[in-house]
């Protein structure tokens, strides 16, 4: 969403990630409103305070206009500006999932044997 405002100077530019508008993406567009960002996104926009809203990890942000003239290419795409925290996941060693994978398919041949058995 892209709001204007006329006359004046721009120092900062309102970022907000709706990742849900309030229905499902089917064909049906069945209201969730347990899943919606609206509320909180006109929220936001009527609070926004520039100098606290620096948090790119957040929904919303602001990132100031000289960053997106910068190259000269003004993109407002907000996931040139949006910051992403990736959490690191802990896995079992390869060599436990291996043991774990050939405990199954040994499960899974004894299972396959009896069959056989039952068939004839």
């Amino acid at each position: 969403m892209l709001v204007f405002t006329k006359g004046g100077k721009t120092d900062q530019v309102f970022f907000y990630d709706v990742l849900a508008d309030g229905f499902s993406l089917d064909d049906k567009r069945t209201p969730t409103p347990d899943k919606d960002d609206l509320p909180d996104l006109l929220a936001q926009w009527k609070a926004r305070d520039p100098k606290k809203l620096t948090d790119r990890t957040a929904k919303a942000f602001c990132v100031p206009v000289a960053e997106i003239r910068g190259d000269g290419k003004y993109d407002l795409s907000i996931n040139r500006y949006k910051e992403t925290v990736y959490k690191e996941e802990q896995y079992d060693p390869p060599g436990e999932i291996l043991d774990r994978m050939m405990e199954l398919e040994r499960e899974i041949m004894a299972d396959l044997e009896e069959l056989r058995g039952m068939v004839g």
